[in-house]
């Protein structure tokens, strides 16, 4: 793809290194020159598109792989754990990011025709191939960045096109979801939030069911279908990795860190922990410094 190649362009000239977050409202562009290790972070919706290189990112037990002439495509508030696999200082990994606007997706969907409604919830996270009629607008939009007078007046343009065109692709019912206030998503996307917020707390199905309008049993399966994750398990990867968002930032003891995330038995944060991340926190924790202190941008955020 042609455009591909200008947008590989367009990332390297205003992207040196590292992330961007640009002028564009709701822009970020991304590089790297390195390989990176899978940290944990939490992604809100977003377009992120691969102009080159290539990521892997998990999310339960579930690996999703994307690179580049490929779009990712996250609906909600995630916990996920992801990093580049891919990349050098001859051929960095490029990426443009789009944060999702609910308001701007309902405002889109009012002009166009009404469509079924979807049968069930969409997966939470999807990857697609990158089409002409998408890349284009996504061309134009970072091409602005040339041209800061204009973005004013042709950004929220652009913006619409792209939403439109996510609209049309074979994640339509993804972006309408993210948009409809009533939608299963929605629900779905208040009890993250709750849990987000109450992490550290014991959790209760019962609060989260009343929080989303549902019976326990109808959360628990509309949540796993979104998330690939039951409530309670969602609610571990939170702890685990802001503990580890912890570990790197502090010296502080495992123990000390297992108790600020809400776990009460030092043991299961020291299990629980190493099968997420595969070794023990005070030995992880040890590592990922050390590699921070050596080249810190070998930890980098999963998009």
């Amino acid at each position: 793809m042609e455009n591909l190649d200008t947008l590989r362009g367009l990332i390297a000239c205003h992207c040196p290194d590292g992330r961007l977050q640009t002028v564009i409202p709701r822009v970020t562009l991304v590089r790297s020159d390195v390989a990176t290790m899978p940290i944990g972070n939490t992604y809100r919706p977003v377009l992120c598109i691969v102009a080159q290189g290539e990521k892997r990112a998990l999310i339960g037990e579930k690996i999703f792989e994307y690179g580049s002439g490929k779009y990712l495509i996250v609906s909600m508030d995630m916990p996920i754990s992801g990093g580049v696999t891919k990349a050098s200082r001859e051929e960095p990994y490029l990426a443009f990011t789009l944060a999702l606007d609910p308001a701007m997706l309902a405002a889109l969907l009012l002009d166009l025709p009404p469509s079924s409604p979807a049968a069930g919830l969409s997966p939470v996270m999807a990857i697609s191939p990158l089409s002409e009629d998408l890349l284009d607008p996504v061309v134009r939009l970072v091409r602005l960045l040339d041209r800061p007078h204009e973005i004013p007046i042709l950004a929220p343009l652009i913006e619409r096109e792209i939403l439109f065109r996510l609209i049309e692709g074979p994640q339509g019912a993804m972006l309408r979801q993210i948009a409809l206030s009533d939608s299963q998503l929605s629900r779905i996307t208040r009890v993250i939030d709750w849990i987000k917020r109450n992490f550290a707390k014991p959790f209760r199905i019962d609060a989260a069911a009343e929080i989303a309008n549902m019976s326990p049993s109808s959360l628990h399966r509309h949540f796993k279908a979104a998330t690939m994750m039951s409530p309670l398990q969602f609610q571990k990867h939170v702890r685990l990795q802001e503990a580890r968002r912890l570990l790197i930032a502090q010296r502080a003891d495992a123990a000390s860190i297992g108790f600020a995330v809400g776990y009460e038995s030092p043991s299961q944060f020291t299990r629980e922990y190493a099968r997420l991340f595969g070794s023990p926190p005070g030995r992880d924790g040890a590592r990922l410094r050390r590699v921070a202190s050596l080249d810190p941008r070998q930890i980098a955020e999963p998009l």
